[in-house]
């Protein structure tokens, strides 16, 4: 969740500057964008592949931190490549693991290497970090040790919880303002969408096609506004509701993420004879709220407290592939008083170290910065309460993971009207029961989108569903990579894919599943 994923490509090169001049034929968005001539270097690769990964190239490229100043600073995007091997490319396809924060590097490794060979030979699949992250230069990290153990209670149940909890958040969001105040004010969506067009020009190509998961695709839709007639292809998994940008989206997120502890819960409850909790999901769920109880007042192995608690669990929300070890871990705290389940719980799944930390840092600059939130401190708990009152499982955890902007030391942008008629044929991907991205941000964004079609996974939990082992998903992804084409339906939806089953306790269902956590470790930064 938020943990980033390994850096595959640390090298960088040195790139000639050439001047590119905007195309007669741009929008008058994309003119409005890019009213000042940009340089946009090509890009130089070189080998930095692996026994795992031969074809792996590493490149990068200089864009301007302010696009309206193009020839004042200049900072680094790293890039990775995976080449096509085709008689004939179909040129460029980025792809983004979202967040906003998460590295995109490890991104195109996965996605050349999980679709079908003849599809990834047609392509040049192209990863990168963001401005900002990772190996880009220069990668944020505002506040290291933010997450360190054992943090206050999120749950401000006390006006000294609250307080703790408010002095750790301006510092995070001050400690900001101070290290970057030079860079904060160009950390946002639009900024990196112009980015993505400084690439697709150090490529060399006309267009580009794109592949976006979670975060990734509202960066893609904004890319589409602003730069139509640069969009050869789309490709959106997993939809961030562009309507709800970011206030309201991250409180649906509280409510989604609450329904699906309560399907973990029905499901260790249906295996109560491994893990021994019961056979009622209500009261299991009691049960899990009493050990985080028990964990407020006596952190496990010092370590693990009632906010590191939930920072375990709530990758279960993203994927059910972790909850076998989450009701091991579970059943082992509660049957056997086992701390140390937990806290090597902790520190394989929610550990933060560096890179997590410059994730979130990201984070925190972009969703601050692209629109505004409320600065009343006072607006944050009376709705944050509410929400708590009714789905309790991640509310205040999420509400202090994004309060920083209440405190944002920099002014904030309008969201964009991603609203596009002037696209080729769009494919979007959704699951009905996705916590991260709640469905209805699918058929929002499908509606606004007017050329798309909508492929949805009926009764799907999981966040990030195509490139996951669905191989209804998948196909029509690789018809669409291949032809253009897209399904067509008379519903809401275009076409509708069965959810694949949920794991069982077996050891080669883990094994299984754990194979299906690379995808996993790059959408890491998507909260």
């Amino acid at each position: 969740m938020r943990r980033s994923a390994a850096v595959l490509c640390g090298a960088t090169v040195v790139l000639a500057g050439t001047l590119t001049a905007v195309p007669a034929s741009a929008s008058a968005s994309h003119s409005a964008n890019t009213a000042l001539a940009t340089a946009a270097a090509k890009v130089t690769w070189k080998k930095c592949g692996t026994d795992d990964t031969p074809t792996l190239q590493c490149g990068s490229i200089k864009v301007p931190l302010d696009y309206a100043k193009p020839h004042g600073k200049q900072i680094k995007l790293a890039l990775s490549r995976v080449p096509h091997t085709a008689r004939k490319s179909q040129g460029p396809l980025l792809v983004n693991p979202g967040g906003p924060g998460g590295s995109g590097l490890g991104l195109a490794e996965f996605v050349a290497s999980s679709l079908p060979a003849e599809v990834a030979a047609q392509y040049d699949v192209i990863g990168f970090d963001p401005r900002g992250v990772g190996e880009s230069e220069p990668a944020i990290d505002c506040r290291p040790g933010h997450f360190d153990p054992v943090r206050p209670d999120a749950v401000p149940s006390t006006p000294a919880l609250e307080k703790a909890n408010l002095e750790r958040t301006k510092a995070f969001a001050k400690a900001c303002g101070t290290k970057y105040a030079a860079v904060l004010p160009y950390i946002d969506t639009v900024s990196a969408v112009k980015d993505m067009d400084s690439i697709r020009k150090g490529l060399g190509a006309s267009k580009i096609n794109y592949f976006g998961y979670s975060y990734g695709t509202y960066l893609g839709a904004v890319y589409a506004k602003l730069f139509p007639e640069r969009v050869r292809r789309l490709v959106l998994d997993s939809i961030v509701d562009p309507t709800g940008v970011w206030y309201e989206d991250n409180i649906q997120q509280d409510y989604a993420f609450d329904k699906r502890h309560k399907a973990f819960t029905a499901w260790v409850a249906k295996y109560d004879s491994t893990y021994k909790l019961g056979t009622s999901a209500k009261k299991i769920e009691a049960k899990w709220y009493a050990m985080r109880a028990a964990l407020a007042k006596k952190p496990a192995g010092g370590k693990v407290g009632a906010s590191e608690l939930e920072d375990i669990f709530i990758p279960g929300g993203y994927y059910n592939g972790y909850w076998p070890t989450l009701a091991k871990t579970f059943s082992a705290y509660v049957n056997n008083h086992d701390t140390a389940a937990l806290v090597k719980a902790y520190d394989n799944i929610a550990a933060i170290d560096a890179s997590g930390d410059n994730g979130y840092s990201v984070y925190a600059a972009v969703q601050c910065r692209d629109a505004s939130w409320p600065r009343d401190w006072k607006q944050w708990r009376k709705d944050t309460w509410a929400v708590h009152e009714k789905a309790p499982f991640m509310a205040w955890n999420n509400a202090w993971y994004n309060a920083p902007c209440a405190f944002w030391p920099t002014k904030t942008l309008k969201p964009v009207n991603v609203s596009n008629s002037k696209l080729p044929p769009v494919l979007l991907f959704q699951a009905t029961d996705d916590a991260a991205t709640p469905y209805q941000g699918g058929v929002t964004m499908h509606r606004l989108l007017k050329n798309s079609s909508l492929v949805v996974e009926q009764g799907g939990g999981n966040h990030g569903i195509t490139l996951s082992g669905n191989a209804c998903l998948d196909k029509h992804l690789a018809a669409y990579l291949t032809n253009g084409k897209v399904p067509h339906g008379k519903g809401v939806a275009d076409a509708v894919c069965a959810k694949l089953p949920d794991p069982t306790p077996q050891p080669a269902t883990a094994q299984k599943a754990a194979a299906g956590n690379s995808l996993r470790a790059l959408l890491s930064s998507a909260r």
